[in-house]
């Protein structure tokens, strides 16, 4: 799960880590009130969307698509400033290159106070699977993608990994500030900032949380200018106040759906919808699909337990996908029994008036019984015996063969 900067502020701060005051606003005339309350000489006005590059980004009308700003992060030297500023995000499609061309709609904006910064470095944590441990990058090239820092200066990059259950150790925080060239106040800054930062990402079981820029002051302070934080969402569970920062316009409208009813849903670029029980059948089955010359359009675990409306809600999420031109259901019957998985087909085709080509292939507890039922409805539907047959009938429909 994603949150948005600010609210990715507000609870590394409560670890003690040094960010900007800030003020978030629904309103432009909120932003105006915003830098008059924080009293600093300039402000940071930020539209709040989840992806990167907004700086650089461009600001349009939803309606007519005309170009309304360059930049969805401006400095503000005024209230007046921060009102025009926030007027001309509040409403409109920010598009960065993360978002692609269809952009983000701006809701809401982060009014920050302005910082006097001397330097631009990168930190972050996130968990390295090779180790199974929590690593830290650090840079002295912050602000910069670290894709292109690891490519083009890989020495400037540092990388520690560390225990959690022993916590980030004072030692290795030091050997980290002593390489981002940290001294004197800065180095103790650094040093608390680091510590800090390392427990927040454990304790609300994180698995990226990302500072770019972390800057370091002309008074030598180290304070997180940007915040990025991503979290498991297996452990959401433990933590209803994260849970509750979820912005669902900031997500797939697709995945939203899916998760009311426990399925695993991620829309891809393909063309065949797939209808899987089982993350691994589903990477498999996406993997048979490319191989017989066409692509996946997205990627759904409909899990062990599937019912029937679970199936019909499926099938509605893929058919809601403008681009699919079949669907392909391939189901192992294990703890799921076939004839259950196949009046679930039946039903799910009836209910969502199916109108592209339909593969099902089943296997496992009850297939017999499975595919009787689905070869005496009546319905269109393509019967396979293996995956293979399965995805090649389907890119065979896809292609009017």
């Amino acid at each position: 799960m994603d949150i948005h900067e600010y609210q990715a502020k507000q609870l590394l701060a409560g670890y003690g880590v040094s960010v900007p005051k800030g003020i978030v606003v629904f309103t432009a005339e909120e932003a105006e009130a915003a830098f008059t309350t924080l009293g600093t000489a300039v402000c940071a006005v930020k539209s709040q969307i989840h992806a990167g590059g907004r700086g650089k980004g461009k600001c349009y009308s939803p309606k007519d698509r005309q170009l309304v700003q360059e930049g969805g992060v401006k400095i503000a030297k005024s209230a007046v400033d921060a009102k025009t500023y926030a007027s001309k995000m509040l409403g409109h499609l920010l598009v960065t290159k993360q978002t692609g061309d269809a952009g983000r709609l701006v809701r809401r904006v982060y009014v920050e106070s302005g910082s006097n910064i001397a330097r631009e470095l990168y930190l972050s944590i996130v968990v390295d699977r090779s180790v199974g441990l929590p690593v830290i990058m650090a840079s002295t090239e912050g602000g910069m993608d670290i894709e292109e820092v690891a490519e083009k200066h890989p020495e400037k990059i540092m990388h520690l990994s560390y225990d959690p259950r022993e916590g980030l150790w004072p030692n290795q925080a030091r050997r980290i500030a002593f390489f981002l060239g940290l001294t004197g106040d800065a180095f103790k800054s650094g040093v608390q900032f680091l510590m800090a930062m390392a427990k927040a990402f454990t304790d609300l079981d994180c698995s990226m949380v990302e500072i770019n820029p972390l800057v370091v002051t002309k008074e030598d302070k180290v304070i997180a200018l940007d915040a990025k934080i991503n979290f498991d969402d297996n452990a959401l569970y433990r933590h209803k106040n994260v849970e509750e920062l979820r912005d669902v316009h900031e997500e797939d409208p697709n995945e939203v759906e899916a998760k009311k009813y426990d399925l695993n849903y991620i829309q891809l670029d393909g063309e065949i919808g797939c209808l899987v029980n089982g993350a691994g059948l589903a990477m498999a089955t996406m993997d048979v699909i490319k191989l017989f010359g066409s692509s996946p359009a997205n990627f759904l675990d409909v899990g062990g337990g599937a019912t029937r409306e679970k199936v019909t809600a499926a099938f509605k999420i893929i058919l809601s996908d403008p681009k699919v031109k079949a669907i392909l259901v391939n189901i192992f019957g294990g703890i799921m029994k076939c004839d259950v998985i196949a009046d679930g087909v039946i039903e799910a085709v009836k209910d969502v008036n199916l109108n592209v080509p339909l593969v099902v292939r089943l296997e496992g507890t009850n297939v017999e019984l499975g595919k009787k039922r689905l070869a005496d409805s009546g319905l269109p539907i393509l019967s396979a015996n293996t995956l293979s047959e399965a995805a090649e009938m389907a890119v065979k429909a896809v292609k009017g063969k």
